[in-house]
C-alpha cells in the first residue's frame, strides 16, 4: 500500500483528530490498510464520519513514512463515528470480522508489518465486552481454520492521518493498489451486507 505524497515528508500535523458529535458513539477498528477499511464503513447505514489515522503507537504525530518503517508501534486504523440507534458495535465488529483476516498476525495480503495488524481499540467496557463476547462466539462456532489474533485493547491517543489519505478509496478508484486490493474487499461487503447500505 505504501505510496509516497509530495505534501507528506515534512508534514507536521496541527490537527490530531476531527471533532465527532458528543451523542454519536466511536469505534476504532484496524484491519491492514486504512483504505480498505474506510471504503466499506462510509458506505453503511448508521455511520456518520470515517477517518483514517494511526494508534497504538510510542511516538508522537507519526507521519506515514515513519509507521511504514514499523518503527512507531502504531497501526493503521480506521475512527468511526455512528449512531447506534441505526447500526449497534457489535453489527460494526461482525462487518469487521467479515472484510478482513483476523487469523494472520501482522498481515493482510501482501501487506506485512505491525502497521497492519488486526485489532480493536475499545473506548469502554462494554465495547470490551462486546469485542470479547463476539471473538468467543467465532472461535466456538469454528468459523477460521487458524486461531484469531486479533488484538482487543484500550484505546489510545489517536492521531489523524494526512490528508491525502483521507476518503482515498473515493478519489482514487483507478490507482493500482484501489482496483486489486481495496475494490475486490467492497464489493465483497456490498454482495454481503447489500441491508446495510446507506441508499
Amino acid at each position: 500500500m505504501k505510496e509516497s505524497h509530495p505534501d507528506s515528508t515534512n508534514r507536521t500535523m496541527e490537527n490530531e483528530s476531527r471533532s465527532i458529535p458528543s451523542e454519536k458513539e466511536v469505534a476504532i477498528l484496524a484491519g491492514g490498510c486504512f483504505w480498505c477499511l474506510e471504503a466499506v464503513y462510509d458506505q453503511i447505514q448508521g455511520v456518520e464520519s470515517v477517518e483514517s489515522g494511526y494508534i497504538g503507537g510510542h511516538l508522537n504525530h507519526p507521519t506515514y513514512e515513519a509507521v511504514c518503517g514499523g518503527q512507531t508501534g502504531h497501526a493503521e486504523a480506521v475512527r468511526i463515528a455512528f449512531d447506534s440507534r441505526v447500526i449497534t458495535y457489535k453489527e460494526l465488529l461482525e462487518i469487521f470480522f467479515t472484510i478482513h483476516d483476523p487469523t494472520t498476525p501482522n498481515q493482510q495480503g501482501n501487506d506485512k508489518g505491525t502497521q497492519y495488524r488486526s485489532a480493536i481499540f475499545y473506548c469502554d467496557p462494554t465495547q470490551l465486552h462486546a469485542a470479547e463476547t463476539l471473538i468467543k462466539t467465532l472461535v466456538d462456532e469454528k468459523l477460521y481454520d487458524a486461531p484469531i489474533v486479533t488484538q482487543v485493547v484500550p484505546a489510545e491517543q489517536w492521531y489523524e492521518a494526512e490528508p491525502y489519505h483521507q476518503e482515498y478509496f473515493v478519489r482514487n478508484p483507478y490507482q493500482g493498489y484501489c482496483q486489486f486490493v481495496v475494490s475486490p474487499k467492497v464489493a465483497k461487503f456490498r454482495k454481503q451486507f447489500a441491508h446495510r447500505l446507506k441508499t
